[in-house]
């Protein structure tokens, strides 16, 4: 397969969880970003991971995936986007991110992702639910890495969405949309289960 490298974003601060880190929340008997991080190695693909610092507790669930320290997370999601393309191989020809938070996201809905990738002319792909609603990961190629490592704030990569042609690619039903940001979030989800 074509160098698509996969960064899992892990170093928000998981506010909304009263007192809680919702990335070490048990998922099959597991922190859910080991969960993650397994996943996204199961693909084949290099694994990055951003994370707080090095030293954060959630450094030692990351499995095989490459660290990428963000000391300004509490910036938003876009430091981790701007620290995580930084850290890329320069042999990368497109990024895959995943927030780490989407315990639905397979193995084989990344795969699936992936195997839509056309190149260096690829349009973005952006994984949706089946009936179309936009989710993550969204998979970048790299004539956008220059606007990653500019982007501000914690609206993430959308003003690099506007800007450029998106195709949706369906995964199974809500995988792309199901993030858990809230106690009441993961206890909706684990009832569903």
């Amino acid at each position: 397969m074509t160098a698509i490298a996969i960064l899992l974003l892990a170093a928000g601060a998981s506010s909304r969880m009263q007192g809680r880190d919702k990335l070490m929340e048990e998922v099959e008997g597991q922190p859910l970003l080991t969960l993650m991080c397994r996943r996204a190695t199961l693909s084949g693909l290099p694994v990055f991971v951003t994370l707080p610092s090095l030293s954060h507790p959630r450094a030692d669930a990351t499995g095989d995936a490459t660290q990428v320290p963000v000391p300004d997370a509490a910036e938003g999601m876009a430091a981790s986007i701007r620290r995580g393309t930084a850290a890329l191989p320069a042999e990368t020809e497109a990024v895959m991110i995943l927030p780490a938070d989407m315990p639905e996201i397979t193995a084989q809905d990344i795969l699936h992702l992936a195997a839509h990738y056309r190149g260096p002319d690829s349009p973005i792909l952006r994984a949706t639910a089946e009936d179309g609603t936009p989710g993550h990961p969204v998979l970048f190629p790299r004539r956008c890495f220059a606007a990653l490592k500019s982007v501000r704030g914690d609206q993430g990569a959308r003003s690099i969405l506007k800007a450029e042609t998106v195709q949706p690619v369906p995964l199974p039903r809500r995988h792309a949309l199901t993030d858990l940001d809230t106690p009441e979030d993961w206890a909706d989800w684990r009832r569903r289960r």
